[in-house]
């Protein structure tokens, strides 16, 4: 038996697979109800997850949503990419206990972290963790879940759990895009549970995004842009975008080539 808001990402992801579903097909599928079928819509909607039809729901349309491969994301802007982890470095303490997010920007944090004496790392991500397996100095816990071969990443329950049981200093977070209305989205439902469980368990929460993730939106929302508390990105960001996220309250930090802008 599903958890209540386990069953709406369910239902909103299995709507967008499909382009569209019959409240009967979902009430099959999930073996519920069909009144409760119809009262998740309703909820999903709201959400703008998907849009109620009569009788069922079709997918809606949103802005970047095919999701890249890792490899493919790794190519892109990739001096930038470099200069934000340099930066985020520079927030990272001895002894402090510190969770990774997988992302491009984060797996080039990862490999800057073996100089520590001191530090436990928790990681989703594959790549991070094959980056740090050796370091004997680097206690690093895996959450486990289900593979996306997409952004190699752990998601999904499993995951979930693993993550609601550890409690971290800093967070280390990637998105697909940042909007100071939409806040923090990502293309898939389960992948986005994840990252909103990440952002609970951490004091503070940095997100490295370069300058192309700003204004984007894609499917599934897992943050507001006041659960940043720093914002680290590259010297290409736009001056006013940026003045926007400092009203909100979030910290900007900019990074160019030789390290930070200040």
């Amino acid at each position: 038996m599903l958890f209540e808001e386990e069953r709406k990402r369910q239902i909103a992801e299995y709507v967008h697979q499909q382009g569209r579903a019959s409240v009967q097909e979902l009430a099959n599928n999930f073996q519920v109800s069909e009144s409760t079928v119809r009262r998740d819509l309703k909820d999903l909607e709201v959400q703008e997850l998907l849009q109620r039809t009569h009788g069922g729901a079709v997918a809606v349309m949103q802005n970047d949503n095919i999701e890249p491969s890792f490899l493919e994301k790794e190519d892109r802007f990739q001096q930038q990419k470099l200069a934000i982890a340099r930066t985020a470095l520079s927030f990272i303490r001895e002894g402090d206990t510190i969770m990774l997010d997988s992302g491009t920007t984060t797996y080039h944090l990862a490999k800057l972290l073996k100089n520590f004496q001191r530090l436990t790392v928790v990681t989703n991500s594959v790549m991070v963790a094959q980056e740090l397996a050796n370091e004997k100095n680097i206690e690093l816990l895996l959450t486990g879940g289900t593979l996306r071969p997409e952004t190699l990443a752990m998601v999904g329950p499993f995951a979930e759990r693993a993550i609601e049981s550890v409690h971290v200093d800093k967070l280390f977070l990637a998105t697909n895009g940042f909007d100071s209305e939409a806040g923090l989205t990502t293309p898939n439902l389960i992948e986005a549970a994840t990252k909103k469980r990440m952002i609970r368990s951490a004091d503070q929460v940095f997100l490295l995004a370069d300058h192309s993730k700003f204004g984007k939106i894609s499917f599934s929302r897992f943050g507001d842009p006041e659960d940043v508390t720093t914002l680290i990105t590259d010297s290409l960001a736009s001056p006013a975008i940026l003045q926007v996220f400092e009203e909100i309250g979030i910290v900007v930090a900019l990074a160019d080539h030789g390290g930070v802008i200040q």
